[in-house]
């Protein structure tokens, strides 16, 4: 699999998100490469971070940027899983990415500033199919509040990419500490303690998204 977590608008937790597929898949026995085309550099930096620590499982990874299709294809040959953290933005290496990939997850805050990027987003991925027209293509909605009453806020969400053809998964992440934590510490929500309804929305995520492994 070629597993592009992208979209057009930073903060919505798209680095997390590839992080935490990552340590998933591996936990499976997966072959895997984490991919950072992300300006920012923030899953580079979590892989030094992990890099440090000697308990830790080594994640391979690698930063690249403009047209990353024939890097893609070259590492698709050597790697079973790569996991792409394109950043949030419209970039060419997101663009490209889209030609190649087999999967595609693009997070959502439940907010307006997130949403409105859907307009653009579907068209991305109205040019990105018609060249790679396999492409599996799913929103999440994600940092979500926990409170009941913001119930309607995460169905609002998810009607509104519905209603540009994007289909949301039925899970979703929520506003947890673990998650900030984990990351500054190179780790994933499945090697931190303290958080277990963390680590069921990613499996489930991961589940609904990718397949039972």
């Amino acid at each position: 699999m070629i597993i592009l977590i992208g979209g057009e608008k930073g903060g919505s937790g798209k680095s997390c998100i590839a992080q935490n597929l990552a340590v998933y898949l591996q936990q499976k026995n997966h072959d895997i490469l984490l991919l950072d085309a992300d300006p920012q550099g923030t899953t580079t930096d979590w892989v030094k971070e992990r890099d440090e620590n000697l308990n830790l499982k080594n994640i391979p990874s690698v930063q690249a940027a403009g047209n990353i299709r024939q890097v893609l294809d070259d590492l698709s040959k050597r790697y079973q899983d790569i996991i792409i953290d394109a950043g949030g933005q419209d970039s060419e290496a997101l663009r490209s990415a889209m030609t190649i990939a087999t999967h595609m997850l693009l997070p959502f805050r439940p907010k307006r500033r997130d949403l409105k990027t859907l307009v653009h987003v579907e068209q991305l991925i109205r040019l990105a199919k018609a060249v790679n027209p396999t492409l599996i293509t799913n929103a999440v909605i994600t940092q979500c509040p926990t409170l009941p009453s913001q119930t309607q806020r995460i169905l609002d969400a998810k009607d509104a990419c519905e209603s540009f053809g994007i289909i949301p998964l039925k899970q979703f992440t929520t506003n947890r500490n673990v998650y900030d934590d984990a990351d500054e510490n190179g780790l994933s929500v499945f090697e931190v303690d303290t958080d277990k309804k963390a680590v069921a929305e990613i499996e489930q995520l991961a589940i609904e998204f990718l397949g039972d492994l």
